[in-house]
């Protein structure tokens, strides 16, 4: 190739752009800080960055939880956190750090213990959900709240990020009832409670507050851990709102067929059953309702045998309706 086209072709070369991963400065990794009372901050110099973060020992990936605010972590731990750039493309180093407990007892399980989530992303943001939930709450005072994971997020109701299979049945029964969905895709107990302590029934006092809650915990905790994430969802709504009254739903079934994950959430129904003698606290499991005779789930009921289809979700709706009029005082 002459001299005067190899000068051309560099020059043509040295004049296209770079993508950001090629030319963006590389992401400070967090710091981690703890307080004396065992409060755990992240802060990342890079503006602009986002913090993920883990208490499990897990290395953080784009899909773990955002650290949107400090951590309580009295009974000690391990926090790990990584820096992204917003589009999730661009990771800083790992930042580590066990943590010494500053408060004398055993250290509390996962189930109990507040942390986000994002592991449905990019099905939907937690953390922008989140955002719009807290405003939607204070904007409408809601009346009824639904609380749980994907099984109440898929039912319907506002805020609308994503699908949304029961809404035909959601507007018959709730449409004109001042009902809100607080529904999280992939949510467990502990993520739920994160979200009650940091805006989500902020400006409103529910009539009502339907929870179901605990099935994706299922594969991490054990049944009396769950049954302890679920009774402190239940404090930290009476805490809040004493007067709202709580319709405590059994965890649904899920698997086609009876084994050995059903037997385990039948140990924690019967564990978060005896909440329903404590005041302000209704239980009631529709469960039987959802199932065939011989135990099995059926496509038409639950499409995936976890997550309900329109016709489940009618089956909900109908079950639970003379207990909420009650509740809600409409007869």
């Amino acid at each position: 190739m002459k001299p005067k086209l190899l000068s051309i072709v560099a020059s043509l070369l040295l004049s296209l752009p770079f993508s950001s991963a090629q030319t963006a400065a590389p992401l400070d990794k967090p710091v981690i800080q703890r307080d004396a009372s065992g409060v755990i901050t992240l802060t990342c110099a890079t503006p602009g960055a986002h913090i993920r973060y883990s208490l499990d020992g897990s290395d953080p990936t784009p899909k773990a939880g955002q650290y949107l605010a400090p951590i309580e972590l009295p009974y000690g731990g391990t926090v790990k956190a990584r820096a992204f750039s917003e589009d999730r493309q661009q990771r800083s180093d790992l930042a580590e750090a066990t943590v010494d407990a500053v408060r004398v007892g055993p250290r509390p399980p996962s189930s109990v213990v507040p942390v986000t989530q994002n592991r449905d992303w990019p099905g939907y943001d937690w953390t922008k959900r989140h955002a719009a939930v807290c405003a939607l709450v204070r904007e409408r005072k809601p009346r009824i709240v639904f609380i749980g994971d994907s099984i109440t997020h898929f039912f319907g109701g506002e805020p609308c990020d994503w699908r949304r299979v029961g809404e035909r049945v959601w507007k018959k029964y709730y449409g004109s009832r001042n009902a809100v969905d607080l529904g999280f895709g992939w949510d467990r107990t502990e993520n739920v409670l994160w979200r009650l302590q940091h805006g989500e029934l902020d400006g409103a006092s529910p009539r009502v507050a339907v929870i179901h809650i605990g099935t994706n915990n299922l594969g991490t905790n054990t049944p009396a851990e769950i049954a302890a994430g679920i009774r402190a969802i239940c404090d930290e709504i009476r805490a809040r709102s004493s007067r709202t009254y709580i319709l405590l739903l059994a965890i649904m079934p899920r698997g086609e067929t009876p084994d050995a994950t059903r037997a385990k959430l039948g140990e924690v129904n019967k564990l978060i059953a005896l909440l329903g003698f404590e005041d302000g606290i209704t239980f009631l499991d529709i469960g039987p309702y959802l199932v065939n005779r011989d135990g099995t789930i059926s496509r038409d009921v639950m499409g995936d045998f976890l997550h309900p289809t329109e016709k489940g979700y009618a089956i909900w709706a109908g079950q639970m309706e003379p207990t909420l009029k009650r509740l809600l005082g409409e007869q």
